[in-house]
């Protein structure tokens, strides 16, 4: 019986380990996915060619895009990872800025990749999902300025990388969590005598500083059981040492997520649009709007149904 026991709890402590590793990779390019296989990657491009003419539309030098990836549907998380597309961005118009993992090198970078590039990178989804805000006017401006300024963005990058980094901490970082800290650099009040010198890189802590003057403040992130946060402890670029304590007992964790993200953008950019793609069977749906589509991108009136070329 005791045998039986300890072979139960080491099973349902490996179920919980496998249900939360898929948040350490939500970020990373660590794990690629399933193969994706020709007419996947064509379903994919489709959904980035519908969103490049969105993009080049805007008029905006600047966007916020949010691919899906790893299924975080547990945690009530349609989106895994996101970053700043750049009209002017010196690698290719609209490429993505954005925090990834070098796992050869065990430490976070940035990179810069085509749109087409920040699709492909999630693998094989069902169904393959974009979300794009688009910043127009200053605001946009201001953040392609300090996103595209080498010595900005590295100063908010830090090397240690945690796909469940505290929003308001400087020990981990992840890649939602560094597009934040550009947003509370490019958006902070250049009136005040505590704002950011145009000149001087900033730092983490003031980055963090200026998000919470802003009003950024990020729902929690509920883990589901306390197997899962138990289980947490043992998977790689997942840690929880950096989250308050009554975070921890709450199992309410405050983390930079895309839908933080585009919550922190609709409330400080009145022009800014909100577009998504969700590509399933045979049609993409796109929404304009804040208000996202259902988890089977089931389309309602006023959203927009494409074919998919086969």
């Amino acid at each position: 019986m005791r045998r039986a026991f300890v072979m139960l709890a080491s099973s349902a402590v490996a179920m919980a380990v496998l249900a939360v590793a898929s948040v350490a990779h939500a970020a990373t390019f660590c794990d690629r996915g399933n193969e994706v296989s020709a007419t996947e990657q064509d379903r994919q491009l489709q959904v980035v060619a519908f969103a490049r003419r969105v993009l080049e539309a805007s008029g905006a030098s600047a966007a916020l895009v949010s691919r899906s990836g790893t299924d975080l549907s547990r945690f009530h998380l349609q989106y895994s990872h996101s970053g700043i597309a750049l009209k002017d961005s010196r690698n290719s118009p609209w490429s993505v800025r954005q925090l990834y993992y070098a796992c050869d090198e065990s430490q976070a970078k940035l990179y810069d990749q085509g749109l087409a590039g920040f699709l492909l990178s999630a693998g094989r989804t069902e169904p393959i999902r974009l979300s794009i805000v688009t910043l127009p006017g200053s605001a946009g401006a201001r953040l392609a300025d300090s996103v595209l300024d080498n010595r900005r963005s590295l100063a908010l990058l830090t090397s240690r990388y945690s796909a469940s980094a505290y929003a308001f901490g400087t020990r981990y970082q992840n890649c939602n969590q560094w597009v934040a800290e550009m947003m509370g650099f490019a958006w902070a009040p250049r009136t005040d005598g505590a704002a950011p010198a145009e000149d001087d890189p900033p730092t983490r802590r003031q980055a963090q500083q200026w998000l919470r003057t802003l009003g950024y403040d990020p729902s929690p992130v509920v883990v589901p059981s306390h197997a899962v946060m138990f289980a947490a402890q043992f998977v790689p670029l997942i840690h929880s040492d950096d989250h308050p304590i009554d975070d921890l007992y709450a199992m309410r964790l405050k983390v930079s997520t895309p839908a933080a993200l585009e919550a922190f953008a609709h409330r400080r950019v009145p022009d800014a649009q909100r577009v998504e793609f969700c590509a399933t069977g045979s049609t993409i749906v796109v929404r304009r709007g804040w208000d996202p589509l259902p988890t089977d991108c089931r389309a309602a009136e006023g959203d927009e149904v494409l074919p998919l070329a086969s």
